[in-house]
């Protein structure tokens, strides 16, 4: 997988290890630990810590790792965060999680297999707190997010004690100062050195996640250790998938195990592709008439089963790929193309429509609306094909069809 395929709006994620190595790399304070891809690993690596404690952490892509379960009995009953006391017991505890199903609040009931462990020093934490950076949509700037409340979900302190939070935004033609630092570490009750301490750190990320085009990056906890010095206990990082051209050492982090295969089929084929939990599948061009396709589909009482934009230069061969990857969605029971030819054409949906279904077949109602740029063309390819489709004239009543096709 090369940069080039990470892209399309998608967020690129990497595992709390990987991100411990970049804070590491910056100069920011982390704990000694190490990655364990196998369960023979796992006491030599444990070994190589100090100890006496050591933290054995499950590596997915999803929060909630500390309080999640796992769905095999010989994993046992501890989350995926647990605290051993001595190298055997790190080693046992990775034995156990190694190959075995975490679910947590974040994946879903489907949870996620566990590839990866990360062992490493166990810490002395006087505190717990929050820190984040993210990009804000709403100021198009950097905002930082901090909270006395480490530890727990932001989501949860947001409801209960929201004035427990600070949020503000850094100017980007001011750029980051010292002064927002101090607000960060003011507002989280630091004192004496730890005032320090808290700049620099902040002063660093910031540096950070501008040069390496982030679009979240998440320390909970950021604590205080009991000797008055500051560490970052966790970390989760999201990247910008349209800028990794620019940063292959990242690219190279992506763990293609994390992610939907029909999401990262879509991103080979440059598809905007993004998953969801309903019965109709879609194919749309533009990612507006996608959305308004989604609403429609929803607002005649159905529940759209995708978000896919095949974008406005399409080819044949990727329109077919969009299909394939429509039909390999179990829960699909009709599926809806929706296609306005400007620069698409609508015989080149056609040919690429019929191509698919002669590779893969067609087991459930297909409804077809083309307007546009060569649509009687398209429409009379589609005639010929001796295909079962359903022809719509346009996007209301192609929707109702299709819903009445899917609920009988």
């Amino acid at each position: 997988m090369t940069s080039q395929h990470i892209a399309n709006g998608v967020n690129m994620n990497i595992h709390e290890y990987q991100a411990k190595a970049l804070l590491r790399s910056y100069g920011i304070p982390v704990s000694d630990g190490r990655a364990v891809m196998r369960a023979e690993e796992a006491k030599t690596a444990a070994g190589e810590l100090d100890g006496p404690l050591w933290v054995v952490k499950a590596q997915i892509h999803a929060g909630g790792r500390g309080k999640g379960k796992f769905k095999e009995p010989e994993a046992g009953e501890k989350g995926g965060v647990r605290l051993a006391r001595s190298v055997g017991e790190a080693a046992e505890f990775a034995r156990q999680m190694l190959g075995r199903t975490l679910v947590t609040v974040q994946t879903g009931p489907a949870g996620k297999q566990v590839n990866r462990i990360y062992i490493e020093d166990g810490s002395d934490i006087a505190r717990e707190l929050y820190l984040a950076m993210l990009i804000d949509r709403a100021t198009s700037r950097i905002s930082i997010v901090c909270s006395t409340e480490g530890g727990m979900s932001i989501e949860d302190v947001a409801h209960d004690t929201p004035e427990k939070i600070l949020t503000f935004d850094i100017d980007p033609a001011a750029g980051f100062s010292e002064y927002h630092g101090r607000r960060v570490a003011f507002s989280l009750g630091l004192e004496g050195n730890q005032v320090k301490q808290c700049v620099n750190i902040v002063k660093t990320l910031y540096k950070m996640f501008t040069e390496k085009d982030m679009e979240m990056l998440e320390i909970n906890p950021l604590v205080v250790m009991t000797d008055g010095n500051m560490k970052l206990l966790d970390a989760k990082i999201s990247f910008d998938g349209n800028a990794m051209y620019r940063h292959p050492d990242i690219a190279a982090l992506r763990d293609e195990t994390e992610e939907d295969p029909k999401e990262l089929a879509a991103s080979k084929f440059d598809l905007n592709y993004i998953a969801l939990d309903g019965e109709i599948g879609c194919m749309v061009n533009g990612a507006g008439l996608a959305m308004a396709t989604m609403d429609i589909i929803k607002l005649y009482g159905a529940e759209p089963a995708n978000f896919l934009d095949v974008g406005g230069g399409a080819t044949k061969e990727k329109v077919t790929e969009a299909f394939k990857i429509i039909t390999s969605d179990p829960n699909v029971k009709g599926i809806l193309v929706n296609i306005f030819g400007g620069i698409m054409r609508c015989d080149i949906i056609a040919e690429g429509i019929i191509a698919a279904v002669k590779e893969v077949g067609l087991k459930v109602p297909l409804v077809v609306r083309l307007e546009g740029t060569n649509v009687d063309l398209g429409k009379d390819i589609i005639r010929k094909s001796g295909l079962d489709v359903i022809a719509a004239d346009d996007l209301k009543d192609g929707a109702q069809k299709i819903v009445k096709a899917v609920k009988g």
